[in-house]
C-alpha cells in the first residue's frame, strides 16, 4: 500500500517512516500542504534505481571518447521521441 504522509510526520514520526522505508523496503510520500513535496528511499531503493543509469553513463562516456561521431539535442531527443512512438503503438 502506497504511504502518504505530510511532510511534518519526518520529524514527528521518523521512527515510523524509517521502519516503513528501510525495513519494508517501500518509499514514502510526503506532502506539504497537500501537495507532493518529497519521497524517502533506503539507500538500497534509492541504488536500485541509480546504479544502472551511472552504468550506462560510464559506458556512453567511453564511446565518446573512443569516437568522434557526436549528436545534436534535436537529433539525441527526435530518436528518443520515435522510440516511444514505436512502442506506443505496439
Amino acid at each position: 500500500m502506497i504511504q502518504i504522509r505530510p511532510v511534518s510526520d519526518l520529524r514527528n514520526k521518523f521512527p515510523e517512516i524509517e521502519e516503513i522505508v528501510v525495513k519494508e523496503g517501500k518509499p514514502v510520500y510526503l506532502t506539504k500542504n497537500g501537495y507532493g513535496s518529497v519521497v524517502v528511499l533506503s539507500l538500497e531503493k534509492y541504488a536500485e534505481l541509480t546504479d544502472d543509469v551511472e552504468f550506462k553513463l560510464d559506458e556512453a562516456d567511453k564511446e565518446a571518447n573512443s569516437s568522434d561521431i557526436r549528436y545534436s539535442h534535436d537529433e539525441v531527443f527526435s530518436r528518443v521521441r520515435a522510440r516511444i512512438d514505436a512502442g506506443k503503438k505496439l
